[in-house]
């Protein structure tokens, strides 16, 4: 594990960016390519913002995405479809974007995806982390045991709550009551994680993170046990476990 931290959330993308920058140029001259998976919300903003200015060979980049709402189309102001086609797809011409397309059968979709994922290995997985501890949608308790490649996730009303609070929703009454997200077993098979973590609303749960033990309550917990882990904090995010 490697934490980073740095002033505020400009900065905190900005370097954020410069390591992933690195980790997708070196995988790409090492085997001519690379597969890679992708947070979304508030929290990633100024992470992209600086990545699609990166020079990297992106014809190379195979993404992922990490958890879709289902009931809800992709034009949709809260849609993480919408969010990476506007943040990070439309702006780089990557090799192929495997959207979580919820419109379709559900098992049809999560079987197509599984195959997809598991065809090679993921070398690098961008996780976010979220107020209530979850990674993707992974909401506490969350199944540690399933070895599914994507799963049909019930969203807590904590994880609602953050969704309101970030702008994406009107009330919590309007957040979808399910999922569909990558397991956290799928996740931690990734070779490197980066995680961004801006912001002051993620401080307990980093504070968490980082001080209890490995567990379904706080399921970002889980990536402690990662051999390759990099956290990026900033002094907001920062603050339950570091006095300034």
């Amino acid at each position: 594990m490697n934490i980073y931290i740095s002033n505020d959330a400009n900065e905190l993308g900005a370097e954020a960016a410069r390591m992933i920058s690195v980790e997708l140029s070196n995988i790409i001259s090492s085997k001519g390519e690379a597969r890679m998976v992708v947070s979304t919300g508030s929290s990633q903003f100024e992470m992209f913002r600086e990545l699609v200015g990166k020079n990297i060979n992106w014809q190379k980049v195979e993404v992922f995405h990490l958890d879709e709402y289902i009931g809800i189309p992709l034009s949709h102001r809260a849609s993480f479809r919408s969010y990476l086609y506007e943040r990070f797809i439309n702006l780089v011409p990557v090799k192929r974007f495997h959207s979580i397309d919820v419109e379709r059968d559900i098992d049809t979709l999560i079987n197509e995806l599984t195959m997809s994922v598991r065809n090679k290995p993921i070398d690098l997985g961008i996780i976010g982390i979220g107020v209530n501890g979850h990674i993707a949608f992974n909401d506490p308790p969350a199944d540690l045991d399933t070895r599914d490649a994507y799963i049909r996730v019930r969203l807590n009303e904590e994880c609602k709550l953050q969704q309101v609070n970030e702008g994406w929703f009107g009330s919590v009454e309007e957040v979808p009551q399910t999922a569909v997200s990558m397991s956290v077993w799928q996740i931690m098979q990734c070779k490197t994680i980066i995680s961004v973590v801006p912001h002051q609303a993620k401080a307990e749960a980093v504070r968490k993170t980082l001080t209890e033990s490995p567990g379904r309550m706080v399921p970002a917990s889980m990536l402690k046990k990662h051999p390759d882990w990099h956290l990026f904090l900033d002094r907001d995010s920062a603050g339950g476990i570091v006095r300034y």
